[in-house]
């Protein structure tokens, strides 16, 4: 079709987004550890030609010491999204690695067989990773600093992508009666020497089938935007209102453009947490029903440590206190600052505040009809404010099903998402282009 349509990627996490999800009877905890239930959720979305799933994934374990503990487990991306890839056809699969606690070589080479196992399916979702208590997993006491995050993270893509460059399309000949498995010149070393990382290559791996797997970035500090503009292919982000998410929205399409950069070659994907219902009455109930679940005393933990403020005092029916300027956080500092103005906009009690965050972390959760859900999609689709969305299901597999089964058929009557697949690959699902092999084309101009 020619015409602009949606996006959809469905955000995978364990039996539901609301932290309390595993709480309540519409799940099963024991989802939590089968691949089975993380297969039928893929192809549920494959059957409803969801472009995509998506794993997030952290490197640190829960506080032992902590009094009250909802923590469960998932398991690592590379190894469920392989599993994923035989039991799927034609959905992307997107899976989040670190550029702080990882090397450049074995990424290259983890994603390249990911995307040769699905046949072009691969997303990775690039983090820098806050927090100490990662850091001190990998020989560090303290993480680095927010700005050198991102300064690794760029010299980490160069390298990566350099090095799935390092094999030629046309590498492998197999010619058994030369004996020549590999076209003289066609694979390149990078003898990259850089501030944070030495790298002969070439790759032991030949080329992934789109080139490179589809890049995805989360962050939305300006030092996040700025890397998302130089490298993003597709972009995770959480505003609260239209207008925010217009801004954002219009921000990164302009410093995508300062990079040479079309608008389309960046696809934007706000959160949205569906909590469904017959009726509007039905959908909020389920929604109070969640947040009732919620265990004030781990939410109020979890906020004092993105906020840089201790809250495990304070009263849970007041505002919450005083808040360090956005300077002073070395962690998420486009979270810190989203859950600041929320807080503020809507005179929020603490209370009231880890209810709202209870749901999706800082995304808007919409509560209502289908058709509801679909109007709120349509406009902030249409009115330059998101390219399509990051679907986080309270509840999985039950809320999943019903976005399936009542909104996709809306959002495919008025004409805004395929009915259908027409490509194979992630690349071809986003729209964008298989990118042209540079370190080939350098080598070229030098013959």
């Amino acid at each position: 079709m020619s015409h602009r349509q949606l996006h959809l990627n469905l955000f995978l996490m364990g039996v539901g987004h609301h932290e309390a999800a595993w709480r309540h009877p519409r799940t099963d905890p024991a989802d939590l550890g089968s691949i089975r239930h993380f297969q039928r959720l893929a192809r549920t979305a494959e059957a409803a030609a969801f472009d995509s799933v998506f794993l997030a994934d952290g490197v640190e374990g829960p506080d032992p010491s902590a009094r009250s503990n909802a923590w469960v487990g998932h398991f690592e991306p590379f190894t469920l999204l392989s599993a994923l890839a035989v039991s799927t056809e034609r959905i992307g699969l997107i899976g989040t690695v670190s550029t702080g606690f990882t090397e450049p070589y074995n990424l290259a080479r983890q994603f390249a067989s990911l995307d040769h196992i699905s046949g072009g399916r691969a997303g990775w979702n690039i983090v820098t990773s806050a927090g100490d208590r990662a850091a001190r997993n990998f020989n560090r006491t303290a993480n680095q600093d927010h700005a050198v995050r991102y300064q690794r993270a760029d010299e980490y893509l160069r390298v990566a992508t350099d090095l799935w460059d390092s094999w030629e399309d046309d590498a492998l000949v197999f010619d058994r009666q030369s004996g020549q498995a590999l076209r003289p010149g066609s694979l390149h070393e990078l003898a990259h020497e850089g501030e944070h990382f030495q790298v002969l290559g070439p790759l032991n791996i030949p080329r992934p089938p789109q080139g490179y797997p589809l890049l995805v970035q989360a962050g939305s500090s300006e030092d996040g935007k700025d890397f998302a503009a130089r490298w993003a292919e597709a972009v995770f982000t959480a505003q609260q209102t239209l207008a925010e998410g217009r801004a954002f929205y219009a921000d990164l399409k302009a410093r995508a453009r300062s990079h040479g950069r079309s608008d389309d070659s960046i696809v934007v994907l706000p959160g949205v947490v569906p909590v469904l219902g017959s009726t509007e009455a039905e959908a909020k109930a389920l929604d109070a029903e969640l947040d009732d679940l919620i265990t004030p005393e781990r939410a109020v933990r979890t906020l004092s440590s993105l906020l840089g403020v201790d809250l495990t005092d304070h009263p849970l029916d007041q505002p919450l206190p005083p808040l360090p300027p956005v300077s002073a956080i070395n962690g998420a500092k486009s979270r810190f600052e989203l859950v600041r103005d929320l807080a503020e906009r809507e005179r929020l009690t603490l209370r009231q505040l880890i209810g709202r965050l209870g749901g999706g972390r800082g995304h808007q959760v919409v509560a209502g009809t289908p058709e509801q859900l679909a109007d709120h999609i349509e406009l902030w689709f249409t009115q330059g404010a998101a390219d399509g969305f990051n679907i986080m299901p309270p509840l999985l597999p039950d809320q999943l099903d019903h976005f399936a089964e009542h909104v996709v058929p809306i959002l495919r009557e008025r004409g805004l998402f395929r009915r259908e697949y027409t490509g194979r690959t992630l690349r071809e699902h986003y729209g964008l282009p298989r990118p042209a092999n540079r370190l080939a084309a350098l080598a070229a101009n030098h013959q």
